[in-house]
């Protein structure tokens, strides 16, 4: 899997948007060390301290402030990017948040989308295109077993229900304007709850973790019993890698689709469950309480089928739970205790994936 992006993306022009958050700022330099040319087009960071500055990702980065919003500075950035390959990661991504704002929620999650892809198609010459959606994108009946890709879409609150907008958008382009002989070859990723160090979030369940357990207190969890499908963010963007490594390729029109990055069976477990280990690593007496609410309302199960993606793609999950959360909680003992070289961490914790990745299994230890 990890062996050939190093060859896909080799000079490759790469564009981000939304290079300045979380898992943007994780695949910017990710692709950087694979010796893409990585050209971003995002808000600024988006909180204080961010992955983005923390890790000086604009050394990596041709770095360019824009909202995909802005439907004429988005064209002509692209139009002068003149990227062979696309990854649309720029969205609205907190839940709590679609409620206190919905309507710009749509218009970044669904409008921007199709922004992103008109201005592509103004290029009229070979892109390869990975829209990032979310898990929530499916219509959540509360079921037991996972997702697959043709599943219905649907969402119950304005953040799921946009993430389903942002797939429609998706299929209409690919169908109206990039079909089978395109130049332009365009898939979509779900993913399922990402940790990692870096993500300063609010209403994230790791960095609330971080902010309680550094000051000494509890963390309190509005719903703890809810089970989601929690991976480690270099997951799935080796899926998103794998993905736009494909369109890249001879037979790209086979992939021009949805696909699920998943994590496996012992990654599907409760909020409890991923803050008491957590809480564990960190030490310290931290731990949590329950959060008296009242909340928004959320889905209490989900979980994504990812057949596909291993049986087409040849992606798999690589680092267990354990891994996961000592990499997480190691990145950000080290960044509050020594503030040292954060990028250099960032990249060794790459480096150690893709050793992993290639040996086809985790280290099952501690980091």
């Amino acid at each position: 899997m990890i062996e050939e992006l190093g060859s896909a993306f080799d000079q490759r022009t790469v564009l981000v948007t939304g290079h300045t958050g979380f898992k943007g700022s994780w695949l910017s330099l990710w692709l950087n060390r694979l010796g893409a040319r990585v050209y971003g087009h995002s808000l600024a960071p988006p909180t204080v301290p961010s992955m983005f500055d923390v890790c000086n990702i604009a050394e990596s980065v041709d770095h360019f402030v824009g909202d995909i919003r802005d439907y004429e500075q988005l064209r002509t950035h692209v139009a002068a990017v003149k990227p062979d390959v696309v990854f649309h990661m720029a969205a609205q991504p907190i839940v709590r948040e679609s409620y206190a704002d919905p309507l710009g929620t749509f218009s970044t999650n669904a409008i921007g989308t199709a922004n992103v892809l008109e201005a592509v198609r103004g290029l009229a010459r070979p892109c390869a295109v990975v829209v990032v959606s979310s898990d929530k994108c499916y219509d959540n009946r509360e079921w037991v077993w996972g997702y697959r890709e043709n599943d219905p879409l649907g969402g119950k609150d304005p953040y799921s229900a946009s993430k389903a907008a942002t797939e429609l958008v998706t299929a209409c382009w690919r169908d109206s304007f990039f079909g089978e002989g395109s130049r332009v070859k365009l898939a979509s990723a779900r993913a399922g709850n990402v940790i990692g160090g870096g993500d300063w979030a609010t209403d994230r369940i790791v960095p609330d973790c971080v902010r309680a357990f550094s000051a000494g207190r509890s963390v309190e969890l509005r719903n703890p019993g809810a089970t989601r499908p929690w991976q480690h963010v270099l997951e799935p963007l080796a899926g998103y890698l794998l993905l736009a490594a494909k369109l890249l390729g001879d037979e790209a029109d086979a992939y021009c689709s949805g696909w699920n990055f998943g994590p496996a069976a012992e990654g599907v477990c409760t909020v409890e469950t991923i803050v008491a280990k957590a809480a564990d690593r960190w030490g310290s007496g931290a731990g949590w309480t329950s959060s008296p609410g009242p909340h928004p309302k959320e889905a209490h199960a989900l979980s994504l089928n990812c057949d596909k993606a291993i049986g087409l793609l040849g992606w798999r999950p690589t680092w267990t739970m354990d891994e996961m959360i000592c990499q997480t909680i190691d990145w950000y003992r080290t960044f509050e205790e020594r503030q040292t070289d954060m990028m250099a961490i960032t990249l060794e914790q790459i480096g150690r994936f893709e050793h992993d990745a290639m040996k086809g299994r985790g280290t099952h230890g501690s980091a």
